[in-house]
Parts: C-alpha cells; sequence; structure tokens
C-alpha cells in the first residue's frame, strides 16, 4: 500500500521522548471543514471551484488521498477526532439532537486532545462549531480542555450562516441585523475568522493548540458574496456552494499568512480536513455539476460507509517537518489524530485512557505508515444500523445487522463496483468476525435492522 512521494528525509521523533521545553514545542491547528469533499478542492482534481490557497499548501506539504473521517456524519466523526476511538468504541455513534439546543453530550470525563494540549502547557481554542455538548453539559467545549469558545455550540444552529446569535465561550452574544430567517447584515464565519486570527495573534509566544472547526461548505448553501461565480450560468445552489468553498480556502489562506506574518511558520503543523466525504449523490445538483466523486472514482457519500462517505479531503503542512510537494495513498483515520499529538509533543496518556489509533508521526514526517490490523466504522442514523472495516486491501460493508457482508479490493477497485464476498468467503468471514470483534455493545447504540414499513 505504501505510495509516499516524499522530497527529503525527516528525523521521525519517538514516543515517550523528554517533554521539550514550552519555547520548542510546536503549535497544533486543525482546520475542519464541515462536508468538504476531495472532489471539491483543485489539487484533488476539481476544475470548477477555484481553492488556490489550499492547493498552495498541498504544494507546501502533503496531501493524503485515503485520510479516513470517523464516520459519515458530524457528531461521531468529530467525536472520534477529540478522543480517538473508533465507532465500535465511541460513546457517540451518530447525530442525536437535544432541544431546544445542542447535541447529546460527551460522558463526564472523557479525555479530548485538548485536554492532552492544556495538560501539557499549550493555550487552546475551539472556533466555529462544537456539536458534542452544550455549556450545562459535561460535553461543553470548557469542560473538556478548551480554554477558549466562539461560534456555534449546536450543529442544528450551524445550518444558518446569518443566525441571530453566536457564543462566546459560554456566554450567548446576538448578531446585529439578523434575524435567523433570512439573509442578514452578520455572516458568522466574518467573525469566527476574525476570531481566529486574533486569538493565534494573542497566544503566539506560548505553544498553542486551535481547533478551528469551520461550518462552511455545509448547507444551509448562504453566502455573503457569490462573488467570482455571481455570472456562471448555474443554478443559485451551485453558485452559493462553489462560494463557500472558495470563502472557506480564503480563510485558511488567510490563517497561513498570519502564521508567516507573525513567524510561527515552521513550528506549526496544520492540517486541513472534511468531516465527512462528499455529501451528495452523484445525479444530484451540486454532485453532477462539480463531480465530488472524481469521474466515479468513489462510490458513496454521506451518511453512507463507501469510500465516498468516508474518505475526505486532507493536506498537512509544517515547513522543513512535513515534506513538500507530496503525495500519499497511505492510510490513517481520526482516531489516530489523539496518540500523533501525544508522540508530536512527547507526552504520555494518562493511566487509564484508551485509544484506538496509533501514532501518524512518522507518516507525516515523510516515513513509514504506520503497522495496524484494521479500520472500522459504524453510523446509527435513521435506517439500519451500518457496519464497515477495512484490513489491508480488503474492505468490508455490511448495510444492516442481517445484511449480506459485501467485499471490496480497494487496490483495484477504490470505486466498490465489485462485491467480492461470494468469490472468497474465507476473507468475508473474517471480515465478519473482525466487525464483531472490533465493537463493543452500548445501550445507545444497539445494531438495528431496518423499520419495518406499516
Amino acid at each position: 500500500m505504501r505510495g509516499l512521494i516524499t522530497a527529503v528525509a525527516v528525523s521521525v521523533a519517538v514516543a515517550g521522548a523528554p517533554r521539550a521545553a514550552a519555547a520548542d514545542k510546536p503549535n497544533v491547528i486543525f482546520v475542519l471543514s464541515d462536508d468538504l469533499a476531495q472532489g471539491d478542492v483543485g489539487c484533488y482534481g476539481q476544475k470548477l471551484i477555484r481553492t488556490p490557497h489550499l492547493d498552495a499548501m498541498a504544494k507546501e506539504g502533503t496531501r493524503f488521498t485515503q485520510a479516513y473521517c470517523g464516520t459519515s456524519v458530524c457528531a461521531p466523526s468529530r467525536t472520534s477526532l477529540m478522543i480517538g476511538r473508533h465507532m465500535g468504541h465511541s460513546p457517540i455513534r451518530a447525530n442525536r439532537e437535544i432541544q431546544p439546543e445542542g447535541q447529546k453530550p460527551l460522558p463526564a470525563g472523557t479525555y479530548t486532545v485538548a485536554k492532552l494540549f492544556k495538560d501539557n502547557g499549550y493555550a487552546t481554542a475551539c472556533v466555529g462549531k462544537w456539536g458534542m455538548g452544550m455549556f450545562d453539559t459535561p460535553g461543553s467545549p470548557l469542560k473538556v480542555g478548551f480554554d477558549h469558545f466562539l461560534g456555534y455550540n449546536c450543529q442544528r444552529h450551524a445550518h444558518s450562516y446569518f443566525p441571530t446569535y453566536l457564543y462566546r465561550d459560554d456566554k450567548r452574544f446576538d448578531l446585529p441585523g439578523n434575524d435567523g430567517k433570512a439573509v442578514g447584515k452578520t455572516y458568522a464565519q466574518d467573525l469566527i475568522a476574525d476570531e481566529t486570527l486574533a486569538w493565534v495573534t494573542a497566544n503566539k509566544e506560548k505553544p498553542f493548540f486551535l481547533y478551528y472547526a469551520i461550518t462552511l461548505p455545509h448547507g444551509r448553501h448562504e453566502i455573503d458574496s457569490q462573488g467570482i461565480y455571481k455570472d456562471e450560468k448555474w443554478t443559485e445552489q451551485q453558485k452559493n456552494y462553489a462560494a463557500q468553498v472558495t470563502r472557506l480556502d480564503a480563510d485558511v489562506g488567510r490563517l497561513l499568512a498570519k502564521l508567516k506574518e507573525l513567524k510561527l511558520d515552521e513550528k506549526t503543523l496544520v492540517i486541513v480536513a472534511g468531516d465527512n466525504g462528499s455529501s451528495f449523490a452523484p445525479n444530484s445538483e451540486i454532485g453532477k455539476l462539480f463531480d465530488q466523486t472524481m469521474g466515479g472514482k468513489l462510490r458513496g457519500f454521506k451518511r453512507s460507509l463507501y469510500e465516498g462517505g468516508l474518505r475526505q479531503a486532507c493536506v498537512a503542512r509544517w515547513p522543513g517537518a512535513v515534506p513538500a510537494n507530496a503525495v500519499s495513498d497511505e492510510p490513517w483515520a481520526f482516531w489516530d489524530f489523539l496518540p500523533t499529538c501525544a508522540d508530536l509533543i512527547g507526552a504520555k496518556l494518562p493511566a487509564g485512557v484508551k485509544t484506538d489509533g496509533v501514532s501518524i508521526l512518522p507518516l507525516l514526517k515523510g516515513g513509514p505508515a504506520p503497522k495496524r490490523e484494521f479500520f472500522y466504522w459504524e453510523l446509527h442514523e435513521s435506517g439500519p444500523s451500518l457496519q464497515a472495516i477495512r484490513f489491508g486491501d480488503w474492505k468490508a460493508v455490511k448495510n444492516g445487522p442481517s445484511a449480506a457482508v459485501e467485499l471490496y479490493d480497494l487496490k483495484t477497485d477504490p470505486g466498490e463496483a465489485t462485491d467480492l464476498a461470494a468469490k472468497n468467503p474465507d476473507v468475508a468471514a473474517r471480515a465478519t468476525k473482525l466487525m464483531s470483534d472490533a465493537r463493543e455493545d452500548h445501550p445507545d447504540w444497539p445494531l438495528r435492522e431496518a423499520k419495518k414499513k406499516n
């Protein structure tokens, strides 16, 4: 599976090494876009939507073709990123709404990557969207390791780009001119982007971890300006979507420029990723025009466990450490982020903290990919419970507990077009056992069949 093109050989940090002095610790920024697909970005092959800053970032860093999200919807995918567990062990395995505002929270005592950084002398902030617990719950960002928060806590609230209010830490503040029902005067991403730059500037003298959870380009597809797409002969939704992706790109560009201005460029690891794969069916208004499956290369989209729903756009940049102008087809997943960060700063996880991930720091620095037995996903949305597992180049999918196991060879068939289960019964049986072994039963997440229609 090795497919990493590197320009230089770089020494690899060793997990458990002595903790560096605070001034020598690298900063870490994880930019998580809501629904950005590989097919949306120029460096992955997009021809109609302009993403010059992400394309430049890929030239200055490494682009990953098989970076996997936690699962193919928001809250559980983000939980996997924060806590280092896959869906077989995660306390959050689906989007679950709480009224009047918020989602099912992380349980009390949950250890997060933000807590790791905070305990090791880092300033920490989450800017953008949280969606893992309101402020009066144990899942509040301010209770799991973040010093500062600005943005939307509830992901349902984050559907509006002209909301009536946002939160600064746990305090609500109103946005002038917005009624929450139509386009208003204050575009929320303006405030979120400005806050990000201000926070980085204020914390430039100390090591920091920034989780920049941008809501773009998630629907509703609202934008304050269609910009260069205004006169295109497209639908309004298509123009808005393209403008959202380009706005995301511009704000990433502003952040990278700020790091250079503050002379933090060479001491900051920046990773940009989507929280799931494509959000649109290939024949949809968005999917068809912008070819998010990249010519049918990937099957499936959001809320499925095929590759099109699980692989997402991902670029890493750290001048002098992450190889420039490199492309890696080595797979890794969101649950690797926590152990990678521990490795990066030479910290040990507290006793009792478990992770399903492995450090990909050697891979980020141009070295070999870590060995592992499998990748595992679940999804518990409105239909039957879904499961998928990847081991080596084999990928298996079960679209319900009683559904037949589908088996694909990703090396020759990344589009998952040919089910090889019947020809490889032993491999299919192994996949079934691995799926069973990978998960822990949880009262909130039983494997559920499709509801019978009346």
